[in-house]
């Protein structure tokens, strides 16, 4: 029986200067580029499964966590008041 796979968080680093996106799994040195995220999520793919081709998957399981809860504020929010 296969393992269960568990959600992932991915992060999307949109690229100000050249354009595009770096796709990315904060739990494993996975990254993925493309045009539009979606095609930075396909080279993604190849990334993720390069690092499992390397390490197993067991390995890439173990280093998953469950995906945290992300929250944007304004950073005026976070600066010292006084």
């Amino acid at each position: 029986m296969a393992p269960a796979l568990p959600l992932i968080a991915i992060e999307f680093i949109p690229d100000t200067e050249m354009g595009g996106f770096t796709a990315h799994v904060p739990d494993i040195p996975a990254y993925g580029e493309g045009k539009t995220e979606e095609e930075a999520l396909e080279d993604l793919k190849v990334g993720i499964q390069a690092f499992i081709e390397e390490n197993g998957i067991e390995v890439t399981l173990a280093r998953l966590n469950s995906p945290s809860k992300l929250k944007q504020v304004n950073f005026s929010e976070l600066m010292p008041h006084g």
